[in-house]
């Protein structure tokens, strides 16, 4: 008879985490961030709170890590750089827009916004972990852009990433209208117009 393998506490300890995701990411959707417990996570991914604990500090720290993982960021954001300004913001811009219309998406966005507005610790987590480093790299494109000559060399590039995603997220939050590529594609359009060389803009 061959001798049992014992079980790999690697293996075994990577299939708990994913459970431990996968738990939040769902439960968040379901029944909002402000209902859920590390208690509720524990019992849908079958471990032990400690378990949770030991890897994250807060409910939190968990989510965002979940919300990541699921949607295939990990902690990495990029934007594409193909030379092409406005295609590049424009594939960036439909994949956000993507996200947000996708009903499940939808639903953990709203409820991570409204605690977002009373929770400071959760707020640290979204600049930490999602925000911050979709601006740093939106803005290290547009630094590109400035140093190629695309955009003016005065160009401000925390007011230039207000400028391209504050419409999105201003007409999502307030359902003002369909977001769509078409949409993106205009606001892109209109953004570039915004922010062109001098010497490129039409005269007058």
């Amino acid at each position: 008879m061959a001798p049992r393998t014992a079980p790999d506490p690697a293996r075994r300890s990577e299939r708990s985490r994913s459970a431990v995701l996968t738990a939040a990411y769902d439960l968040v959707s379901e029944i909002g961030f402000g209902k859920l417990t590390i208690e509720a996570i524990a019992a849908r991914a079958g471990v032990g709170k400690q378990t949770i604990y030991r890897w994250w500090p807060s409910k939190g720290a968990v989510v965002f890590d979940a919300f990541l993982v699921v949607n295939g960021h990990a902690g990495h954001f990029a934007l594409p750089d193909t030379g092409d300004l406005a295609a590049d913001l424009k594939t960036v811009l439909r994949l956000s827009i993507d996200d947000l219309v996708d009903p499940v998406l939808d639903r953990t966005y709203r409820a991570l916004s409204a605690e977002l507005l009373n929770d400071p610790v959760v707020q640290a987590e979204y600049r930490t972990r999602l925000l911050d480093p979709l601006l740093d790299v939106t803005r290290a494109r547009l630094r590109s852009a400035r140093e190629s000559g695309d955009l003016p060399p005065d160009t401000d590039l925390d007011f230039a990433v207000e400028l391209l995603y504050g419409p999105v997220f201003y007409r999502w939050t307030h359902l003002l209208g369909p977001l769509d590529h078409d949409y993106a594609d205009q606001l892109v359009d209109a953004f570039l117009r915004a922010l062109a060389p001098a010497n490129g803009r039409p005269s007058a």
